[in-house]
């Protein structure tokens, strides 16, 4: 799946191809965030990876969703930035980072948690 990764700094970058090395996901790194503004950025892309900073209201989340995206993925705990009633209705499922490792520095674990 392609899947437009905004907010992605240096480490994003490192972090996410590594992890990304056994599935082949094709990862778009956008520095900007997410807002109505950028989101067609992710045109042709499947899914979308955010981060606390990004806005995935209701205008951003109608313009990924007729550009093809149905995840949403966050690369935080927190989905306060996210207009779930929306995303539902739209059919854009929205996964979350579900806690935190108290065995790691920097990686989470991951829950899905979907609408």
């Amino acid at each position: 799946m392609k899947i437009a990764v905004y907010s992605a700094h240096d480490y994003d970058r490192d972090g996410l191809n590594a992890a990304n090395a056994e599935t082949g996901h094709d990862l778009l790194f956008i520095k900007a965030p997410l807002s109505a503004d950028t989101a067609r950025q992710a045109a042709g892309c499947g899914g979308a990876c955010i981060f606390v900073n990004d806005h995935a209201d209701a205008d951003a989340l109608r313009i990924l969703a007729e550009d093809g995206v149905h995840l949403l993925a966050l690369r935080c705990a927190g989905y306060n930035n996210v207009d779930i009633a929306e995303a539902k209705r739209l059919g854009i499922s929205v996964t979350r980072v579900g806690d935190y490792s108290p065995h790691s520095a920097c990686w989470p674990t991951i829950s899905i948690w979907m609408v």
